[in-house]
C-alpha cells in the first residue's frame, strides 16, 4: 500500500505540474484592411485580416484563428493548414485575405479576433474597421506593349503572372501610361493586374488580370 500510495502522488503531482504549466496563447497586433476585386457589376469586398501571435509551447502549438462580428452574428474560422503565414520586420504573422460574406458586402466596426492553440487554450483581441474605399475603382488596359491606368487611388502597382498564374513580381508605377518595355518585366510574365492601394485608409484594390502582349 506504500508503495501505491508514493506512485499515485507521484502522477498526481505530475498532473499537476503539467497543468500549472498550459498558458494561453497571445495577439500582440492584429488588422484588418478591405481589399476590393473587380466584379461584373460592382466590386466585390474582402477583408484582408492578419495577426501577430504567440504561443509559449512554439507556434506549432497554434491551432486556429477565428474573426467574429458580434453584431451581425457572424464567424470566420481559419485553421492553422489555411492560413498564410509571412515574416516581415522580424515578426511572424498568420491569416488570411479571403474574409468575405454570400451577400458581397462585410460589416464595419468592432470584429474580434480569437486565438486557440491545440492544448485549448485562447486568448481575444478586438479590431475595429470602418474604412470604405475613397476612390473610384481603377481600371488597367495593356495593348501592343502600352499600359494604360485609370486611377485616383495614391499608390499604383502592376502585379505580373506566369503562364501558369504564379506571381512573378510587383511593380510600382511612377506614371500611369507608358510602355511595358520600361518596368523591365520579368521575361516569364504574361498577364498583370493593376494592385491601387490607399494605405492611409487600409483600402485596396486588383482588377482583373490582362495580357502583356
Amino acid at each position: 500500500m506504500k508503495i501505491l500510495y508514493i506512485s499515485f502522488f507521484a502522477v498526481l503531482i505530475a498532473a499537476f505540474g503539467i497543468s500549472c504549466t498550459r498558458t494561453e496563447p497571445q495577439i500582440s497586433f492584429g488588422f484588418i484592411k478591405l481589399v476590393l476585386y473587380q466584379g461584373e457589376e460592382t466590386p466585390q469586398e474582402h477583408f484582408s485580416f492578419f495577426i501577430i501571435p504567440s504561443d509559449d509551447d512554439g507556434f506549432e502549438n497554434l491551432d486556429e484563428l477565428y474573426l467574429y462580428h458580434d453584431k451581425e452574428q457572424l464567424r470566420w474560422r481559419i485553421k492553422n493548414d489555411e492560413w498564410i503565414r509571412h515574416t516581415h520586420d522580424g515578426r511572424e504573422w498568420i491569416g488570411t485575405r479571403s474574409i468575405t460574406t454570400n451577400e458581397g458586402s462585410l460589416p464595419r466596426g468592432v470584429f474580434r479576433a480569437v486565438l486557440v492553440n491545440k492544448g485549448g487554450e485562447s486568448t481575444e483581441r478586438n479590431i475595429t474597421y470602418d474604412g470604405s474605399a475613397r476612390y473610384p475603382f481603377p481600371e488597367l488596359e495593356i495593348t501592343r506593349g502600352e499600359y494604360t491606368v485609370k486611377s485616383e487611388w495614391p499608390v499604383n502597382n502592376l502585379v505580373c503572372y506566369d503562364n501558369s498564374g504564379n506571381h512573378v513580381g510587383t511593380f510600382r508605377l511612377q506614371t500611369l501610361t507608358g510602355s511595358t518595355s520600361q518596368l523591365r518585366l520579368p521575361s516569364s510574365a504574361r498577364t498583370a493586374a493593376l494592385w491601387a492601394e490607399d494605405e492611409a485608409n487600409f483600402c485596396s484594390a486588383f482588377t482583373d488580370v490582362v495580357p502583356l502582349n
